[in-house]
């Protein structure tokens, strides 16, 4: 009863914050409700029993939200508005279908489940770290060292596009000059 009650309620509050940060027009409160949202994905791993997992999924994703949180600050100018474009009703209805069709798979995931079996059976005597390093690095070796190095090419790209945009300084200039810099951005926008 206790974990039936624990599920909902971390799922209501994952989902609410999940639903923030991707309705939110402020890039910091978007980041917040992020960290929040993994944290909250954590108690799923406390709740199963899988500590380890739980505070991997603390210290490794919330921290890497928060080093995305400390870049939004650094990098973007969070005080201005933003200006959202309509996008394409095709998409939207793709997304919308492929959604409906990922919560029936969700859903229908556990009676699909009763007639499969693990490749890597749990070993006796080991404890879940041991478990969770033998699958980590024999069977998904390769997967994870290409996450990192991906991992490792967005930062940098990142940091050397940022770079380029460094040259100058929002606070420092008065409002008819960010208003200029808007217009000539809007005009090689549409054009």
């Amino acid at each position: 009863m206790f974990e039936a009650v624990a599920f909902y309620l971390f799922a209501f509050l994952t989902i609410a914050m999940f639903f923030i940060t991707v309705t939110t027009s402020q890039a910091l409160y978007a980041l917040s409700a992020l960290a929040a949202g993994m944290i909250f994905i954590s108690a799923f791993f406390f709740i199963l029993g899988a500590d380890f997992l739980g505070a991997v999924q603390i210290i490794v994703y919330t921290g890497a939200v928060m080093a995305l949180y400390a870049f939004g600050m650094m990098f973007f100018d969070t005080t201005r508005e933003v200006k959202e474009k309509k996008g394409n009703k095709f998409i939207i209805v793709g997304l919308a279908t492929l959604c409906a069709v990922m919560i029936v798979a969700i859903f229908a995931a556990p009676i699909v489940s009763n007639n499969m079996l693990s490749l890597y059976p749990a070993l006796e005597g080991a404890g879940n770290t041991q478990t969770v390093g033998l699958v980590l690095f024999t069977k998904y070796l390769i997967p994870f060292e290409v996450a990192a190095i991906m991992l490792l090419v967005a930062m940098v790209a990142g940091i050397v596009l940022a770079g380029k945009k460094m040259d100058l300084s929002l606070t420092l200039l008065n409002a008819e000059e960010i208003e200029k810099m808007d217009e000539e951005i809007n005009k090689k926008v549409l054009s």
